[in-house]
């Protein structure tokens, strides 16, 4: 067939008229003649060719029409076609702008209530009815929001009322859930009730969700303690999400509730389960219900689940949670229980965070714990004590900041950390406890018959399949380096111990009139616990007591708003402290400030300072004071309180 189609083509060359084939075989062009090219045209009108020079009407109306628009022209023309579009996309388009124009007014900062008021009103008569159908925009949501926050009860509740059906819509609306966030605040007990009952069956769904869950954990904080129990149960069995008799259980713990309600822990764990690892995939842990939820689930998960789980908030995900009470928890238990892997994806997901960390009333304690666990001082130097050497004074100044830097000096210590605090650092996890599972394996040793089935809910038999040995070395809770080392390294060889000297030697006056920074100042001056600053910061920290006496040494000011160290409340408690915790400082102090001048100081708060060379237990010191101090108690003028004055005169006499 193609053969054939070849040929044919061929022959039509052939036979066309305008070749013609030559001698050698080529074809050649026939030429035109002028002749045929005139009969040709005989039939065809006379071209008349166009003036150059010469302008019709036609040609002036065409270059008129064609004249390019100005900027300004093509701006117009731009916007007139984005408003025809919008107006038909849009149904309550023209009713936004008006709303728009009016919130201009109402949102100024300087208008009057009356005239505020007045707007809104106007708002929501123009809105009456059709509020679900424009919530959802981001311009109808913004007027909304400002009626809600600054309308009377009367209107509030009409908003309320339309929009209570279409709460869960609007929930996962980007731009709805402002106004619904709103609401929430400025609800009354009855309407934030509704709203909670409306959230029943859903919250498992709303807290997976990215918009979701900012409204759920609104309503959690929102809501009294039957109202947040109430959204938590939710996350804890599909009974409970069910049955809302259920939920009216007066236990709190999820270990109480599964005793009371008689759940089984399998099919707690599963239900849990499919509801936290969404959350942990998508990165959804901001939100302090999430955490609440996260510390129940590791009280009740097997050793393998409540692994994964740290597993996989260890790194950036648990900067974002460790603002919260639940949340510092869970920080602490990530380091305590985390590999040193884990532990090392931790301190990096810090790093540039510190200080934000340090200042925050939570985040400071799961900072302290990382300092007195893990055992990689190198990477600690290079990323939390090169950032918090940035900002020494003012961390030693502040409530929070001052924690890490005290839990260096002096570990665990109940007068800077609560009894709440000490819990929290003190926390760990059952199944990853050492020492539940050292107890589980004795307890399994003795009775090898009583041990359950592989189905059991406490998923003892994977425990047991293990070697003692390597089961005692994988639950490790904490750092394996010796504590006085790590601090030694921490402290002293990074140069840390030293710039805090040197901030408490230039700051004196100002950190003993201090509420937080004495402490500091008194940990630094007596060389912290253990004496661990003296050895090699022994000069250094007589300077330091050098200077506190200096200070004390000044006269006493007859300014009326002005106190003088001893008279201060703070500083005279921490002199005290420090005479009667340190021998070195009390004998400079003696030498530099009080000797000769006890009688001045004999008064007040001041006498506090001079008691305390009565009750130190450094035989030297009471020495320097003995012969002072008797003429003044004896004239009555330094007094003793009763119940000390026995063992005063004991001393005394036995001296």
């Amino acid at each position: 067939m193609a053969a054939h189609k070849e040929d044919s083509k061929k022959l039509k060359r052939k036979q066309s008229p305008a070749t013609k084939p030559g001698r050698d075989g080529s074809s050649t062009k026939k030429p035109k003649l002028g002749s045929s090219k005139v009969d040709d045209n005989k039939g065809k009108k006379p071209f008349k060719p166009v003036k150059k020079h010469g302008k019709s009407s036609h040609g002036e109306d065409s270059k008129q029409t064609k004249e390019p628009l100005s900027k300004r022209d093509r701006r117009i023309e731009a916007k007139e076609l984005a408003e025809a579009r919008k107006m038909k996309r849009k149904r309550h388009y023209s009713l936004e702008q008006e709303l728009a124009k009016l919130w201009e007014k109402m949102r100024k900062r300087n208008i009057a209530k009356e005239d505020r008021s007045k707007l809104i009103s106007e708002a929501i008569q123009k809105m009456k009815g059709k509020i679900p159908e424009i919530a959802t925009s981001h311009v109808s949501s913004r007027v909304l929001q400002t009626c809600v926050k600054y309308c009377s009860q009367t209107e509030r509740d009409v908003v309320f009322s339309e929009l209570r059906p279409h709460f869960l819509n609007f929930a996962c609306n980007p731009y709805a859930v402002h106004l619904v966030k709103k609401m929430l605040d400025s609800a009354s007990k009855r309407q934030l009730g509704d709203f909670v009952s409306s959230l029943r069956g859903q919250v498992a769904s709303l807290v997976r969700h990215m918009v979701g869950s900012v409204v759920v954990e609104h309503a959690y904080q929102a809501g009294n303690g039957t109202q947040r129990q109430e959204l938590l149960l939710e996350l804890y069995s599909t009974e409970l999400q069910l049955f809302k008799d259920l939920s009216l259980i007066k236990e709190s713990r999820l270990v109480d509730v599964i005793a009371k309600l008689n759940l089984q822990i399998n099919s707690v764990l599963r239900h849990m389960t499919s509801v936290i690892q969404p959350i942990l995939e998508k990165g959804i842990v901001d939100h302090s219900i999430i955490h609440r939820v996260l510390m129940e689930y590791l009280s009740i998960a097997d050793k393998f689940s409540a692994a994964d789980v740290l597993e996989q908030l260890s790194g950036p995900l648990l900067v974002r949670m460790i603002h919260t009470k639940d949340g510092s928890r869970i920080g602490t238990l990530c380091v305590k229980h985390g590999s040193a892997k884990e532990r090392k994806k931790i301190v990096k997901g810090m790093k540039s965070h510190i200080l934000k960390i340090a200042y925050d009333q939570y985040g400071s304690l799961v900072l302290a714990c990382i300092c007195s666990t893990v055992d990689d001082t190198k990477l600690l130097m290079k990323i939390v004590i090169r950032e918090l050497q940035t900002s020494l004074k003012d961390l030693v100044l502040d409530k929070n900041g001052r924690r890490p830097i005290l839990q260096l000096l002096h570990p665990n210590c109940s007068r800077y950390f609560s009894p709440d605090e000490m819990a929290s650092l003190n926390l760990s996890i059952p199944s990853l406890s050492a020492k539940v599972a050292a107890e589980s394996i004795s307890k399994a040793e003795e009775n090898p018959e009583t041990n359950e089935e592989p189905g059991d809910e406490e998923n003892d038999v994977k425990e047991d399949s293990m070697a003692e040995g390597d089961e005692t070395e994988d639950l490790v809770e904490g750092g394996k380096k010796d504590p006085l080392t790590r601090r030694q390294e921490l402290l002293v060889e990074s140069g840390l111990a030293e710039s805090i000297i040197d901030v408490c030697t230039e700051n004196v006056e100002e950190l003993l009139r201090s509420n937080f920074g004495k402490e500091v100042l008194y940990e630094v001056a007596t060389g912290g616990s253990e004496g661990i600053l003296f050895p090699s910061l022994g000069e250094k920290l007589n300077t330091l007591h050098e200077a506190i006496a200096s200070v004390a040494a000044e006269p006493k000011s007859e300014e009326p708003g002005k106190e003088h160290v001893f008279e201060n409340f703070h500083s005279s408690r921490t002199i005290r402290k420090l005479i009667l915790d340190s021998p070195g400082f009390a004998a400079v102090l003696w030498k530099r400030a009080l000797n000769g001048k006890c009688s001045l100081w004999a008064q007040g708060h001041s006498s506090k300072v001079i008691h305390a060379f009565l009750d130190s237990t450094d035989d030297k010191v009471r020495e320097l004071a003995k012969k002072e101090l008797q003429p003044l108690i004896k004239d009555g003028v330094l007094k003793i309180s009763e119940h000390k004055e026995v063992t005063k005169k004991c001393k005394l006499s036995a001296e």
